[in-house]
């Protein structure tokens, strides 16, 4: 199948050249797989040749789109509803994934949440929901999914540069969640690494999704502080993604890898 690069994606699917699906033959979980980064993850996987499944919390028009866009790389794709704040919903997504898809050795953890405000404003409640999402279902979807790979599985977590920086006021429980991470794959890769299952962490800097527009007063405040002066595109996280799953990145575990245009730097 041959594809052409989309205009104005620095990084995109280089449709340019013939797919090496690289990951045939593998299966894959992406949390949060129905929009921005997660879903350019899940399509990349596809492309690559991975069989995917994805979760997602409240949009199944968008999850179905996904799943089709995926299924045209001729792979099997299918949608797990699942608020990842739920931690029975998120074992349950990742056995249906290893049931349905016939085995599970790639999972992303993508899914995650932003809450910023001052401290003297930030909810209890909202504390909570951040870690449930951003920390605690990494944790019990990792160890569901492990008990699913062989030697050569992978797990990734999507992180955020603003475990290293947080340059503006409010942000502060969200980068304590993310900086949550960094222990976490540091601890599991030494759990992990005698099993052949290899885990990092990535952590990405502005980027240009519905959530987080690449135009605007605030993505203009960002563009200054950042080396190169530009968000990133979700193919480049995606791309990166798909690396660090496939059959080159076996001896890269227990690290938190950059993304960010230089936005820590």
């Amino acid at each position: 199948m041959m594809e052409k690069l989309g205009p104005g994606r620095p990084g995109g699917y280089n449709r340019g050249r013939t797919m090496n699906q690289s990951l045939k033959g593998k299966h894959a979980l992406v949390t949060g797989g129905s929009r921005g980064i997660g879903a350019a993850i899940v399509k990349r996987l596809a492309k690559e040749g991975a069989n995917v499944a994805l979760t997602y919390a409240s949009s199944p028009d968008r999850a179905g789109q996904v799943v089709k866009e995926a299924e045209a790389f001729g792979v099997k794709a299918l949608a797990i509803q699942a608020d990842s704040a739920d931690a029975e919903a998120v074992i349950a997504a990742v056995e249906r994934t290893a049931v349905e898809l016939g085995g599970l050795d790639i999972l992303v953890n993508n899914a995650g949440v932003a809450q910023m405000a001052p401290i003297d404003d930030f909810k209890l409640s909202d504390f909570d929901r951040t870690f449930a999402v951003n920390v605690r279902a990494v944790f019990v979807a990792t160890q569901a999914a492990v008990k699913h790979m062989k030697e050569g599985g992978r797990v990734i977590n999507i992180g955020s540069t603003n475990a290293e920086r947080m340059p503006f006021a409010g942000g502060a429980v969200y980068a304590m969640s993310k900086s949550a991470l960094q222990g976490l794959v540091q601890g599991l890769s030494r759990d992990l690494g005698p099993r052949g299952i290899t885990i990092n962490n990535v952590q990405p800097g502005p980027v240009d999704t519905d959530m987080n527009p690449a135009e605007g007063e605030f993505a203009e405040s960002l563009k200054k502080l950042m080396a190169i002066p530009r968000y990133g595109h979700v193919d480049e996280i995606a791309s990166f993604v798909a690396y660090l799953v496939g059959p080159e990145a076996g001896y890269i575990t227990g690290a938190n890898l950059m993304i960010d245009g230089g936005f820590a730097a």
